[in-house]
C-alpha cells in the first residue's frame, strides 16, 4: 500500500497512457488496491469488487488494469470462461515496481520475484515515512459534495429543523416583476415553431410508410427494412409514385406472388436511384409506367366493364349469368333450363347440390377464365353458395382480378 501511495500522486507517480477511461489513480484505485492487500489470496473477482464497491463492473476493470500497468499487480494465472460456462476469477501478485525503489534510493538484493529490500537512503526516510502512515490508515470513499436529496441538511448553520427564516416577513415581489409576467425579460422567450423539417432518416421512413399505404404489394411488409431499402430514393427526394413505378417496370407484381416484399422491392430499385439520377428521367419512367398501365386497363376493359343484360331474361339470377357466359364462350355446357331447374332463383336459396360433378366441373372451368362469370355467380347465388360451388381460390382469385370495393365483396384471405 506504501508503493500505491506513491503511485496515486499524480507528481511523482504514474501517468496513464491510455486515453479513455479515468485520468489517473483516485480513491477509486486505492479502494480496489487495499481489498486487494487485505485478500490472503490475490484472487478478486470483479463482479466482486463492484458489488462490495457499489461500482460499474468495467470502472473496475479500468482501475486494475491501471494497477497492472504501473507494476503494483502482475499476473499469475489469467482468469477466464472455463468449462460449463463458468467464469474464473484471475489470480495477482502485489508487486512493488522498480522505480519505486529507485525513487527513494533503497538498496535491494536478488532479481526477480525474489528481490528484497535491504537499505534506504537517509534522505528519503522522511518521505517513506509519510507514505507509511498514508497506507496504515484505512481509505473510506469520499463524501459526496452535494446532498443525494438535493437540500439542505438540517443543522445550525443552516437554521435548524424548522422551516422560518430571517427573511420570512418580508413581502413578496409583484407577478408583474417575475420573469413568467408580462414584462419584458433580458431573454424573452421564443415565438411558437412550426412543423420542423424532416431530417435524412425521417424523410427515409415517410416514404417507407408512403409506399406500404398505397402499393398493394407492399402493404405486408415492415417499415423499417423498406425504409432501409429505399434509402437511396429518399435522400435523392424521390416520390413514393416514382419508387413504384421502378419497382414495377420490369414488369407488374401481384401481391399473391410477393411472399417477400421487401426483398422483391430490393432487387427490382437496386441500381434504380443511379439509372435516373435526373428529375427529368424520372418524370420520363413514371410517364411510361402510368401509360403502360392505362394500356393494360383497356385491354381488361371487358373484366371491369358491366354484365351485357340479355332481353327478356332477369339479371339478378344464377341461371341469366350462366347463360350469357356459355353464349360468349359458344360453349356447349349445362342448359338454362337444367340450371334453373337445379336452382332457385332467389338469392340465398339455391339447390347446388342437384348439379352433377360433370357439371359443377363446367362452371369451375368458366370461373377460370373468365371473372365476370364469377361475379355474376355472386349475384345470382349469393356468396356462401358460390364459393361453395366454384372453391374460395377461384372466387378469391376473381374479386382481387376484378378489384372490387373491399367493403362489398372482400376475399375471403
Amino acid at each position: 500500500m506504501t508503493s500505491v501511495h506513491w503511485a496515486a500522486d499524480p507528481k511523482t507517480g504514474y501517468t496513464p497512457t491510455r486515453n479513455h477511461g479515468p485520468r489517473g489513480m483516485n480513491a477509486t484505485t486505492l479502494l480496489i488496491a487495499q481489498e486487494c492487500a487485505n485478500l490472503k489470496e490475490c484472487r478478486p473477482g470483479i463482479a466482486y469488487l463492484a458489488r462490495k464497491l457499489r461500482i460499474s463492473e468495467r470502472t473496475v476493470e479500468y482501475h486494475l488494469g491501471m494497477l497492472r500497468e504501473a507494476g503494483l499487480l502482475v499476473y499469475r494465472t489469467k482468469g477466464g470462461r472455463v468449462a460449463h460456462g463458468r467464469d474464473e476469477a484471475s489470480v495477482y501478485e502485489r508487486t512493488i515496481p522498480v522505480a519505486f525503489d529507485e525513487a527513494h534510493g533503497i538498496r535491494t538484493i536478488g532479481e526477480g520475484a525474489h528481490r528484497r529490500p535491504v537499505g534506504a537512503a537517509d534522505t528519503a526516510r522522511k518521505a517513506l515515512g509519510k507514505l507509511a502512515r498514508k497506507a496504515a490508515r484505512k481509505v473510506r470513499r469520499p463524501r459526496r459534495r452535494t446532498p443525494v436529496t438535493g437540500q439542505g441538511r438540517c443543522t445550525l448553520m443552516e437554521g435548524g429543523s424548522t422551516g422560518s427564516s430571517s427573511a420570512g416577513g418580508s413581502i413578496p415581489p409583484s407577478e408583474t416583476k417575475l420573469a413568467s409576467g408580462h414584462s419584458s425579460h433580458p431573454t424573452p422567450k421564443k415565438a411558437h415553431r412550426g412543423p420542423q423539417k424532416l431530417n435524412k432518416v425521417g424523410r427515409r421512413h415517410q416514404l417507407a410508410r408512403q409506399l406500404i399505404d398505397n402499393v398493394p404489394w407492399l402493404s405486408r411488409a415492415s417499415a423499417p427494412r423498406i425504409a432501409w431499402i429505399a434509402r437511396h430514393c429518399a435522400d435523392a427526394g424521390w416520390q413514393w409514385q416514382e419508387v413504384q413505378a421502378a419497382a414495377e417496370e420490369a414488369g407488374p407484381i401481384d401481391a399473391m406472388d410477393s411472399r417477400r416484399p421487401s426483398g422483391l422491392l430490393a432487387y427490382r430499385l437496386k441500381g434504380a436511384h443511379k439509372l435516373y439520377a435526373s428529375t427529368k428521367a424520372r418524370h420520363l419512367m413514371l410517364t411510361a409506367w402510368e401509360d403502360s398501365r392505362l394500356r393494360e386497363r383497356i385491354r381488361h376493359q371487358g373484366w371491369d366493364g358491366p354484365a351485357v343484360v340479355i332481353p327478356g331474361q332477369a339479371t339478378d339470377t344464377a341461371a341469366a349469368a350462366m347463360d350469357h357466359i356459355r353464349a360468349a364462350h359458344q360453349t356447349q355446357a349445362v342448359s338454362a333450363s337444367d340450371l334453373a331447374g337445379a336452382t332457385e332463383h332467389t338469392q340465398g336459396d339455391t339447390n347446388i347440390e342437384a348439379l352433377t360433378r360433370a357439371e359443377v366441373l363446367e362452371h369451375r372451368a368458366f370461373a377460370a377464365q373468365d371473372p365476370t362469370y364469377v361475379r355474376n355467380l355472386l349475384n345470382g347465388l349469393g356468396d356462401r353458395d358460390a364459393r361453395r360451388l366454384l372453391t374460395n381460390r377461384l372466387v378469391d382469385q376473381a374479386l382481387v382480378l376484378l378489384r372490387l370495393n373491399a367493403t362489398e365483396l372482400a376475399p375471403a384471405f
